[in-house]
């Protein structure tokens, strides 16, 4: 088995109260403190076949145009999500199986790309907006009984398994791969920097607050037990992790690295929600500045608040 990092944006940051203040308030942390952010997605060649787990952002996307109190940036663009896809050696047609950690777009941008993948979903999420027109869906039911301290499971192939983990989505799941006596564990955004991890932390975004603390305590006791490397889309310590075979331990926490120069360019008009990729283009909307939408406003895809969104 092969497992390897997608990877299509870098040199970004999020804050500590973005990925720390879920349940203690953000206003607890140091807002002027920063982790590094990125974004990358993975892949798993079997020998047998490939499998996905999540698919990037559409090809199109606009950056983000941070600025002092920008809560997560992504990053610049390495290139895209496809052309990241085709420089690890693949094609689209070889995929055969796409295990989506949950809906928002910036894990499932490019769903309809991979013609010949059967695309696994937590069938809580199969009317997700981000999934509607896609015809190869298989809705996952979790028939197979507990895996470790994980109460529902899916076997999808030998040495890969598909975990319930609900609170960041209430259809959130993570994928765990078995190779050579560890546990690669892709979480999707459970946590969105592993100093979260280490610290048990929440971050701010979830649907369910009960069902994200309940999660990340099992994958707390689950990487106590089992050698884990932990692999997450928002941090370059999950491709980091993945490269050096690093082992979690809760003993030892990583260090911080600092976060780069941090680039601010001219904004655009547009904004991108920070958490599920909708673009806000006034000159879809009549017009009308995002600026000058009341404060109440929401994100239409994810329900978010208008301060989730950053200038593109």
């Amino acid at each position: 088995m092969k497992i390897k990092a997608i990877k299509f944006r870098k040199d970004g940051f999020m804050t500590e109260p973005f990925a720390k203040g879920g349940e203690d308030g953000a206003d607890k942390f140091d807002a002027t403190k920063r982790y590094r952010s990125c974004l990358q997605n993975y892949l798993i060649d079997t020998g047998s076949e490939v499998i996905l787990v999540d698919t990037g952002l559409p090809a199109g996307t606009p950056e983000e145009a941070p600025d002092e109190n920008t809560p997560i940036y992504t990053g610049r663009d390495i290139q895209s999500y496809m052309e990241a896809f085709a420089a690890l050696g693949y094609k689209p047609e070889q995929v055969s199986k796409i295990l989506i950690t949950h809906k928002h777009i910036d894990h499932t941008g490019e769903l309809k790309s991979f013609p010949n993948a059967e695309i696994y979903v937590n069938e809580e999420e199969c009317g997700a907006d981000e999934l509607k027109g896609l015809n190869n869906i298989v809705p996952v039911k979790f028939t197979d009984g507990a895996y470790h301290n994980f109460p529902e499971s899916q076997k999808i192939a030998d040495g890969v398994y598909y975990i319930k983990a609900k609170g960041h989505t209430n259809g959130n799941s993570i994928i765990i791969a078995e190779n050579n006596g560890l546990f690669y564990m892709m979480h999707g955004d459970v946590t969105y920097t592993d100093e979260a991890l280490y610290d048990n932390k929440l971050s701010v975004v979830y649907e369910d607050k009960a069902a994200a603390r309940e999660t990340l305590n099992r994958v707390r006791e689950f990487v106590a037990k089992n050698p884990t490397v932990y692999m997450g889309t928002h941090t370059p310590l999950g491709y980091e992790n993945l490269e050096a075979k690093r082992v979690v331990d809760l003993n030892n926490p990583p260090e911080t690295l600092p976060v780069g120069d941090i680039t601010f360019k001219t904004k655009s008009g547009k904004y991108v929600c920070s958490i599920c990729g909708y673009v806000y283009d006034p000159a879809e909307h009549d017009g009308v500045r995002f600026e000058d939408l009341p404060a109440d406003w929401k994100c239409p895809r994810c329900k978010q608040a208008k301060t989730k969104f950053n200038a593109a």
